[in-house]
């Protein structure tokens, strides 16, 4: 059989419990149901940000949306959506 080698994190792990750092959890159900709740929240499909623009950019967006017949909302989260999804990349100005 071959023997397999840990890799650098699985030997710090392995290491940290052998040194007894590891302790276990006291109510597993209260911990596993509030790991859950956070996870849901975590995936849920729409969340709330607050974000600070410059008046100018925040004219520049509604005038934007105003154009495409679309709350300046809807224009914020597309572009948005669209970047982390490759279809707009970063320009960089030099």
């Amino acid at each position: 059989m071959k023997k397999t080698v840990p890799d650098p994190e699985e030997k710090e792990i392995l290491e940290s419990y052998e040194r007894g750092e590891w302790t276990p959890i006291k109510n597993k159900t209260a911990e596993l149901a509030k790991l859950r709740r956070y996870a849901r929240n975590t995936l849920q499909k729409s969340k709330r940000i607050n974000i600070r623009l410059t008046e100018n950019d925040m004219i520049g967006i509604r005038t934007k949306a105003a154009e495409e017949g679309i709350p300046y909302q809807s224009l914020i989260s597309g572009i948005l959506h669209k970047y982390l999804n490759g279809m707009l990349t970063e320009k960089r100005i030099s």
